[in-house]
């Protein structure tokens, strides 16, 4: 069976498995009405025809976008579906083992349920409502003093055009970063979700940046599932600079940029941070693109004075941050990495699947670099 089989497959096995749990687990031990729980069988029914119709929206072209938004945030309310059902297996758990009179007891557990269905309300209403908002300049001063004035860097990271992230989006980012007048803008990675030649119209607007040194690139994991070299093609064609394993002096710093780490699973475009920096001035600050953090553990002995990353979106909906910090060293923000030495993790400028954000804004950075 193909990838591209296989995949939406075990996505529907998986949120079919979801559901069921959140029907016979939770639904079925709730305190409440027969009306209530039909309401909810029937809720539970309608969001996995959701998750289903969104799996198919990602192989069809023209999906009407009120109906890509409802569907996707139907993935979204899955993911919530998940969390829910462990948190009221210890709900249920204390309802069982709270020492109470049989009276008390169904009084706790009316009480408890009804303060459990209105939590879950909210957690999908709040994540909702701040995935809905347009991204906010995130001011961040990198004081390294390496500079006799500071360098203004403007970064976005996971963008992820297609669907439900359109020109119009695109557009209004690129007006909000050249009215920050930076000295050079970076994207680090997954600006796309689809084969470039569906996305041009989109795409096309990021030839609009406008900064004193340029725009640099590099890609991230999900350029490779869509064609990462017709991307990086189309990019150079709009006047970005492509940093696949390459750098370029910028007179003060040199900017270095490798391929993402999904590379190594996909045979092509490896990250190799060798090639990347060879033939660099040892003695320049240098500013490296990585589209994941975890990158940092394949330096090999290089030193950068500032590393940029994505990727991780800040976890995107809680808690899912935690599950993220398995994987990723850094899940959002300013570290330091040694000393005067720092990486900044981006939040991403847009969102992947559900158009949820909880806990984790996106963002459009400026760094003050010193």
């Amino acid at each position: 069976m193909s990838l591209k089989l296989l995949f939406p497959l075990l996505l529907s096995l998986l949120f079919a498995a979801i559901h069921t749990l959140a029907y016979s687990r939770v639904v079925r031990r709730l305190h409440v009405s027969a009306k209530t729980e039909r309401f909810l069988r029937l809720f539970l029914i309608i969001n996995f025809a959701g998750i289903e119709l969104y799996i198919i929206s990602r192989y069809l072209h023209h999906f009407p976008e009120w109906l890509h938004y409802l569907v996707s945030l139907s993935v979204g309310v899955g993911f919530v579906l998940f969390v829910s059902w462990l948190l009221y297996e210890l709900l249920h758990l204390l309802q069982r083992v709270t020492p109470l009179n049989p009276a008390r007891r169904t009084l706790f557990k009316r009480g408890s349920d009804m303060a459990f269905l209105a939590a879950g309300s909210a957690y999908i209403g709040g994540a909702t409502l701040e995935g809905a908002k347009s991204p906010s300049v995130v001011a961040v001063t990198v004081d390294q003093k390496r500079f006799s004035s500071a360098y203004r860097i403007v970064q976005i990271s996971d963008m992820h055009i297609g669907g439900l992230i359109d020109a119009g989006f695109v557009r209004q980012s690129v007006e909000t970063i050249n009215a920050l007048s930076p000295d050079l803008v970076v994207i680090t990675g997954d600006l796309t979700d689809a084969p470039i030649e569906e996305l041009r119209a989109a795409v096309d607007a990021l030839g609009a940046l406008r900064s004193r040194l340029g725009t640099f690139y590099v890609p991230g994991n999900h350029e490779y599932f869509h064609g990462v070299e017709a991307t990086m093609a189309y990019l150079r064609r709009l006047g970005i600079t492509v940093l696949g394993n390459t750098h370029v002096d910028l007179g003060d710093f040199t900017i270095c940029g490798v391929y993402d780490v999904f590379g190594w699973r996909y045979g092509s475009f490896e990250p190799d941070i060798m090639a990347a920096t060879k033939g660099i001035a040892k003695e320049k600050p240098t500013l490296l693109l990585a589209h994941q953090p975890r990158f940092i553990s394949s330096l090999e002995g290089f030193e950068p004075s500032l590393m940029l990353s994505g990727h991780t979106h800040g976890g995107q909906i809680w808690p899912f941050n935690y599950l993220v910090r398995l994987q990723q060293p850094y899940v959002k923000g300013l570290h330091g990495i040694g000393p005067n030495r720092h990486i900044y993790v981006n939040s991403g400028i847009g969102f992947w699947g559900p158009p949820m954000r909880l806990g984790s804004s996106a963002e459009i950075t400026l760094l003050e670099w010193t």
